[in-house]
């Protein structure tokens, strides 16, 4: 069977997960690249297609918020893993707890004593200002002052492949589902190198989830929910997927109701107590007798009900202000200040337009530089400089004069790329990382994280809702 080619295989401007910079195959891709050479390129083309099929019938679809259509997609597995060392997934690990730490204790601070913002460490009106700043949680203490109990921290490799955390997700981080079903369906597909190389377990992570729930229980009767917007929203898969998972409920806001500060289901046989809820909609809509009236996705008077610690919400309302991209811009700063140490894992260079030097440069520099809105995610709100037009240049920079708190704007990072198997061949394809933390008793980081992957050549946008996919991450030691 012939060798699959890589002799066009561009390496060169880019740091590269597989290959150096002169095409040696790294080490921890040794035995799968050789794996690869004796399938061929036409076992693996049959092999994505399998794999394509799988993910439809496991139901692993998602709606795109601006798709009128409503058509369901599969969000793409690409079977070439992206493969990680064990050395370097333990610099990550170590970085991240730090940064959740101190984004806790952060959050726990500014909805109580407030002292960093008397400090003048960050400004107090960023703080105050933040459309995602809930005033109704000034003053609460959760259980065990644990605020961010789920976290998927995105992390990119630049040119020179040092990692650098580009933002954090500490409201309703999603893709954890796609990493656990990725697994599945790679060990399957590669089961012999997966052996070879020891691979670190993913598996555990809905026990650890079940665990971390518990754990909380104000009662100690374990009655855990998971809250979902319903079958429409884009996520309902993991929703579904993780409470079967977890023998957890799966409810929507209809379906629960208060009385006398307690939350009970509505079942056939009666009320049903819930006293912990791993929730998937966002605060706004949690209780409309508190956030937006009009909303018909929450329950009324849940949030009253949580005050009174008759309930437990997982995260918990108000953690949203830490994902706050200008917040973001701070990270440094409130790891020095809450744990006295420097940051492990560093930010990318990033420029608040709310700062009239910085929106000045950010303004005479559009083109080089990618511009964020500092609520918006998923992909959406988002310019990226070089690829832009003129017309898109100019209708961003009047954005941000009129509104300067609500952009930031960071440098155009090339993202590290992996082989990826495309109608032309493999070819080189850019990703990012999103690793998922769990924190209750301590902090948990599964060996493993979703790789999402920009399949439009070129593209550095690997979001599913602007048509990524992604990839089944391997963390190894037997290198």
């Amino acid at each position: 069977m012939p060798k699959i080619s890589f002799e066009n295989y561009d390496a060169e401007g880019f740091f590269d997960e597989m290959f150096e910079s002169d095409k040696q195959v790294k080490s921890h891709y040794a035995l799968f690249y050789d794996r690869m050479q004796k399938m061929g390129i036409k076992k693996l083309n049959i092999l994505q297609h399998s794999t394509d099929r799988v993910q439809l019938s496991l139901g692993m679809t998602f709606n795109v918020y601006s798709d009128n259509q409503g058509i369901e997609r599969i969000l793409h597995l690409d079977i070439i893993p992206r493969i990680i060392s064990g050395e370097d997934w333990d610099y990550l690990e170590k970085g991240l707890k730090q940064r959740i730490y101190a984004l806790n204790m952060f959050i726990d601070d500014i909805y109580n004593d407030q002292k960093i913002l008397k400090d003048k460490v960050i400004p107090k009106e960023l703080i105050l200002g933040s459309q995602t700043y809930l005033k109704q949680c000034i003053g609460l203490k959760p259980p065990k002052d644990v605020w961010v109990h789920i976290t998927g921290s995105d992390i990119i490799r630049g040119a020179d492949g040092g990692y650098h955390v580009l933002e954090d997700n500490l409201r309703c981080p999603s893709g954890v589902s796609y990493m656990l079903e990725n697994r599945e369906i790679l060990k399957r597909t590669f089961p012999e190198v997966f052996e070879q190389l020891s691979v670190r377990p993913v598996m555990n992570y809905t026990h650890n989830l079940r665990d971390m729930l518990e754990s909380l229980s104000p009662t100690g009767d374990n009655s855990i929910a998971v809250l979902t917007p319903g079958i429409y929203n884009s996520a309902y898969f993991e929703h579904a997927y993780l409470a079967q998972q977890m023998g957890a409920e799966l409810v929507e806001g209809r379906d629960l109701v208060v009385k006398d500060d307690i939350v009970y289901k509505i079942t056939t046989k009666g009320l049903k107590r819930i006293d912990v809820i791993y929730r998937r909609i966002d605060d706004d809509f949690i209780d409309p007798e508190v956030f937006r009236s009009d909303s018909l996705l929450g329950t009324p008077g849940l949030f009253k009900a949580y005050m009174k610690g008759n309930v437990v919400l997982v995260n918990a309302p108000g953690t949203g202000v830490a994902d706050d991209k200008a917040v973001y811009a701070y990270v440094p700063e409130i790891i020095k200040y809450y744990l006295g140490e420097d940051m492990l894992l560093p930010n990318v260079q990033t420029y608040i337009c709310d700062r009239a030097d910085e929106r000045q440069y950010v303004i005479e520099n559009i083109e080089k530089l990618v511009i964020k809105q500092t609520d918006a995610s998923g992909g959406y709100g988002m310019l990226i400089g070089p690829k832009s037009t003129k017309e898109e240049q100019k209708e961003f920079i009047e954005k941000i004069k009129k509104n300067p708190r609500n952009y930031i704007a960071q440098p155009t990072i090339n993202l590290s790329r992996v082989p990826t198997l495309t109608d032309e061949g493999i070819e080189g394809r850019h990703v990012d990382l999103r690793p998922y933390i769990l924190y209750g008793n301590e902090i948990k980081i599964t060996p493993g994280a979703l790789t999402r992957v920009a399949l439009k050549k070129g593209s550095l946008v690997v979001n599913s809702s602007q048509g990524g996919g992604s990839k089944d991450t391997w963390i190894v030691d037997n290198i």
